[in-house]
Protein backbone atom coordinates (compact mmCIF):
# COMPACT_ATOMS: atom_id res chain seq x y z
CA UNK A 1 0.00 0.00 0.00
CA UNK A 2 1.29 3.52 -0.89
CA UNK A 3 1.22 6.29 1.54
CA UNK A 4 1.87 9.91 1.10
CA UNK A 5 2.55 12.30 4.02
CA UNK A 6 2.19 16.02 4.33
CA UNK A 7 2.50 19.36 6.77
CA UNK A 8 -0.91 20.47 7.18
CA UNK A 9 -1.60 23.74 6.29
CA UNK A 10 -4.34 26.56 6.80
CA UNK A 11 -5.74 25.26 3.88
CA UNK A 12 -6.47 22.14 5.23
CA UNK A 13 -8.43 21.99 8.48
CA UNK A 14 -10.73 19.12 7.73
CA UNK A 15 -7.66 16.65 7.37
CA UNK A 16 -6.60 17.63 11.30
CA UNK A 17 -10.21 17.01 12.05
CA UNK A 18 -9.64 13.48 10.72
CA UNK A 19 -6.34 13.43 12.80
CA UNK A 20 -8.29 14.06 15.93
CA UNK A 21 -10.58 10.81 14.94
CA UNK A 22 -7.47 8.74 14.43
CA UNK A 23 -6.12 9.69 18.12
CA UNK A 24 -9.11 9.14 19.66
CA UNK A 25 -9.89 5.68 18.20
CA UNK A 26 -5.68 5.14 18.69
CA UNK A 27 -5.81 6.34 22.36
CA UNK A 28 -9.25 5.06 23.05
CA UNK A 29 -9.74 7.86 23.93
CA UNK A 30 -12.71 9.40 21.36
CA UNK A 31 -13.85 11.82 24.21
CA UNK A 32 -11.24 13.86 24.56
CA UNK A 33 -10.36 13.66 20.83
CA UNK A 34 -14.27 13.77 19.61
CA UNK A 35 -16.43 15.06 22.27
CA UNK A 36 -16.02 19.05 21.17
CA UNK A 37 -13.97 19.20 18.01
CA UNK A 38 -12.62 22.75 17.27
CA UNK A 39 -14.33 24.66 14.88
CA UNK A 40 -12.87 24.97 11.25
CA UNK A 41 -11.78 28.70 12.34
CA UNK A 42 -9.92 27.42 15.08
CA UNK A 43 -8.36 24.28 13.48
CA UNK A 44 -7.22 27.10 10.54
CA UNK A 45 -5.75 29.59 12.76
CA UNK A 46 -3.56 27.05 14.75
CA UNK A 47 -2.05 25.45 11.64
CA UNK A 48 -1.41 29.15 10.53
CA UNK A 49 1.31 28.87 13.56
CA UNK A 50 4.51 28.27 12.59
CA UNK A 51 5.15 26.49 15.84
CA UNK A 52 2.62 24.38 15.13
CA UNK A 53 3.60 21.11 13.43
CA UNK A 54 0.91 18.79 12.01
CA UNK A 55 1.72 15.91 9.68
CA UNK A 56 -0.16 13.42 8.31
CA UNK A 57 -0.01 10.12 6.59
CA UNK A 58 -2.63 9.45 4.21
CA UNK A 59 -4.10 6.36 2.09
CA UNK A 60 -5.22 8.42 -0.98
CA UNK A 61 -7.71 10.57 0.43
CA UNK A 62 -7.92 9.08 4.01
CA UNK A 63 -6.10 10.33 7.32
CA UNK A 64 -4.57 7.19 8.65
CA UNK A 65 -2.12 8.72 10.87
CA UNK A 66 0.03 11.78 12.02
CA UNK A 67 1.52 13.77 14.27
CA UNK A 68 1.58 16.87 16.77
CA UNK A 69 4.48 18.80 17.46
CA UNK A 70 5.51 22.17 19.27
CA UNK A 71 8.35 23.57 18.96
CA UNK A 72 9.74 25.29 21.95
CA UNK A 73 12.12 28.42 21.70
CA UNK A 74 14.87 27.73 24.44
CA UNK A 75 16.31 30.88 26.55
CA UNK A 76 20.03 28.95 27.49
CA UNK A 77 20.72 28.75 24.24
CA UNK A 78 19.77 30.19 20.74
CA UNK A 79 18.09 27.40 19.51
CA UNK A 80 14.40 25.12 19.91
CA UNK A 81 13.46 21.81 20.21
CA UNK A 82 10.79 20.09 18.72
CA UNK A 83 8.46 18.07 20.82
CA UNK A 84 5.73 15.38 19.79
CA UNK A 85 2.55 15.72 21.16
CA UNK A 86 0.69 13.08 19.97
CA UNK A 87 1.55 9.91 17.28
CA UNK A 88 -0.57 7.74 16.56
CA UNK A 89 -1.46 5.24 13.22
CA UNK A 90 -5.32 4.05 12.40
CA UNK A 91 -5.05 -0.24 13.50
CA UNK A 92 -5.00 -1.25 10.04
CA UNK A 93 -2.46 0.83 8.81
CA UNK A 94 -0.14 0.07 11.70
CA UNK A 95 3.86 -2.00 11.10
CA UNK A 96 3.99 -0.41 7.56
CA UNK A 97 6.52 1.95 8.86
CA UNK A 98 4.23 4.98 8.69
CA UNK A 99 5.38 6.79 12.28
CA UNK A 100 8.65 6.14 11.63
CA UNK A 101 8.39 8.10 8.45
CA UNK A 102 6.23 10.87 10.45
CA UNK A 103 9.26 10.94 12.69
CA UNK A 104 11.87 11.13 9.62
CA UNK A 105 9.58 14.25 7.79
CA UNK A 106 9.51 15.69 10.96
CA UNK A 107 13.61 16.06 11.10
CA UNK A 108 13.78 18.58 8.17
CA UNK A 109 11.27 20.77 9.01
CA UNK A 110 12.69 21.01 12.52
CA UNK A 111 16.23 21.60 11.09
CA UNK A 112 14.84 24.37 9.17
CA UNK A 113 13.09 25.93 12.42
CA UNK A 114 16.13 25.83 14.00
CA UNK A 115 15.66 22.57 16.56
CA UNK A 116 18.75 20.89 18.00
CA UNK A 117 16.55 17.40 19.28
CA UNK A 118 13.22 16.49 18.74
CA UNK A 119 11.56 14.76 21.57
CA UNK A 120 8.81 12.53 22.41
CA UNK A 121 7.04 10.51 25.74
CA UNK A 122 6.15 7.17 25.94
CA UNK A 123 4.07 5.28 28.07
CA UNK A 124 4.85 2.36 30.70
CA UNK A 125 3.46 -0.21 29.10
CA UNK A 126 3.18 1.30 25.67
CA UNK A 127 5.58 -1.37 23.99
CA UNK A 128 5.51 -0.58 20.18
CA UNK A 129 6.35 3.21 21.26
CA UNK A 130 9.05 2.54 23.10
CA UNK A 131 10.01 0.09 20.88
CA UNK A 132 10.26 2.64 17.89
CA UNK A 133 11.69 5.49 19.83
CA UNK A 134 14.31 3.05 21.27
CA UNK A 135 15.33 2.50 17.75
CA UNK A 136 15.64 6.44 16.72
CA UNK A 137 16.99 8.25 19.93
CA UNK A 138 18.44 8.21 23.32
CA UNK A 139 16.20 7.17 26.30
CA UNK A 140 16.25 9.36 29.58
CA UNK A 141 13.96 8.57 32.29
CA UNK A 142 12.74 11.38 33.54
CA UNK A 143 9.43 12.07 36.02
CA UNK A 144 6.36 13.65 34.51
CA UNK A 145 3.80 15.92 36.42
CA UNK A 146 0.45 17.33 35.31
CA UNK A 147 -0.75 20.50 37.69
CA UNK A 148 -3.72 21.77 37.04
CA UNK A 149 -4.17 25.62 36.25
Amino acid sequence: MHYSYERLTPRNPSDLSELLRVFGDAFDDVDTYGAAVPSSSYLTTFLGRPQNIVLVAKSGEAVVGGLVAYVLEKFERERSEVYIYDLAVAEPHRRRGIARNLIEQLKPISRALGAWVIYVQADYGDAPAIALYTSMGTREDVMHYDIPV
